[in-house]
């Protein structure tokens, strides 16, 4: 009986470390949200040596990297986008807009969702207005360090 539980705990870390080292993403929004993440894929910061790469078939994805505003009539698109992803799905939320409607939030407009967590469940926040390349590798990071398992180095806002 011990064989087998240390076989599915061993063969489990190795699963969750291969999940965490082939993020392939799918990327949403034309903001300047979106600017940021594609520098991230430049070769300054090369978001690929994370083992992150750009998919464009959703079905291929299982990060979900929405940027920028929301607005309700693109909120069951992506929706639906998040869907079609494979099973074991992580959505990133970059920039303001995307977490909380940021400048356009549903205080001072009409047609903005006031955070993308009210379609579907966010699994890192990325703060900042655009967020700096760097903010964005920090919140890949940790993401990765959560798929692992490893929940005790949450910061406050990551």
């Amino acid at each position: 009986m011990k064989r087998a539980s240390i076989y599915a705990t061993t063969v489990g870390r190795a699963l969750e470390w291969a999940r965490s080292n082939s993020l392939w993403f799918v990327s949403s929004g034309p903001t300047c949200c979106a600017d940021e993440v594609l520098c991230s894929q430049a070769a300054r910061y090369d978001v690929e040596r994370f083992g992150c790469t750009l998919q464009v078939d959703p079905g291929q994805a299982d990060l979900l990297i929405v940027n920028g505003a929301v607005s309700y009539k693109a909120a069951g698109y992506l929706r639906e986008v998040y869907d079609s992803m494979l099973a074991p799905r992580y959505v990133m939320a970059v920039g303001a807009c995307a977490s909380c409607g940021g400048l356009f939030a549903p205080e001072f407009s009409y047609s903005v969702v006031g955070g993308v967590d009210r379609i579907v469940p966010v699994d890192i926040y990325v703060p900042g207005c655009p967020p700096r390349p760097e903010a964005f590798m920090q919140g890949l990071l940790s993401l990765q360090e959560r798929i692992r398992g490893n929940r005790g180095i949450d910061r406050a806002t990551w």
